[in-house]
């Protein structure tokens, strides 16, 4: 048995009401759910939250599944695995049955696809003691470079490669924000996300971005509507 878990905490405080806040004319959450369902790999899509009104939106836009997420697991400090592994743990209470693989997918990720969600499951069961696929993304810029701000001037984070040539400088990765694919024990055990045992799923810059700011809506809704009219002159 497979499932999703979207975690959606109605306490958001940046961006009012943000998982339910309207995105290019639905729900933003309506898009984690919509890409899940149509992935074809979930026997259960669930999401957990602290909301009744988050609760009711994704009922309407696919949710199979709620957990009511307590007000200890709803604070500003709660990471997303003992989210995680308390939606795991209360469906399988509920429903006395044991998952295999489950996918954390952000609310927050309107650029999600269908074909991402399938690529992470397949590498996660065809890599040998993989326990976490999950997706990122490159650096639009080399981080070598990076400067810090002093006083009135600058100076180099990194001082032996700030001269250095691009092409020559190491390509990094972070975390896209948008799936984390792992068995049920790696979820339960707290093995960590960012280790050897996890496998990358690369996504192109032009589908990630982080929606923290409405600086960061406004620019994601600007990608959003260019991605869907490129996509239609297709």
């Amino acid at each position: 048995m497979r499932i999703a878990v979207i975690p959606a905490r109605g306490g958001s405080k940046r961006i009012k009401n943000k998982n339910i806040r309207e995105f290019v004319g639905k729900p933003l959450i309506s898009y984690s759910l919509a890409a899940a369902k149509d992935a074809g790999l979930f026997d259960e899509i669930i999401v957990s939250t602290d909301s009744s009104e988050i609760a009711a939106v994704s009922r309407q836009y696919g949710a199979t599944y709620i957990v009511d997420r307590s007000a200890d697991l709803s604070d500003d400090f709660t990471g997303t695995t003992p989210v995680v592994r308390d939606a795991i743990k209360c469906y399988e209470l509920n429903l006395e049955e044991e998952v295999e693989q489950v996918c954390c997918i952000y609310a927050t990720a309107p650029f999600l696809s269908a074909h991402a969600l399938r690529s992470g499951f397949k590498k996660l069961l065809n890599t040998e003691n993989a326990k976490f696929a999950f997706s990122v993304t490159s650096f639009p810029f080399p981080i070598q470079r990076s400067i810090r701000l002093v006083g009135n001037g600058v100076e180099p984070v990194f001082e032996k490669q700030i001269k250095m040539r691009s092409q020559d400088l190491e390509e990094y990765y972070h975390d896209a924000g948008q799936f984390y694919w792992g068995t049920r024990n790696a979820w339960l055990a707290s093995t960590g996300m960012f280790k050897a045992h996890s496998c990358p799923i690369v996504l192109p810059r032009y589908l990630v971005q982080d929606i923290d700011t409405y600086e960061d809506w406004q620019r994601a809704e600007l990608m959003y509507r260019a991605y869907i009219k490129d996509n239609e002159n297709e």
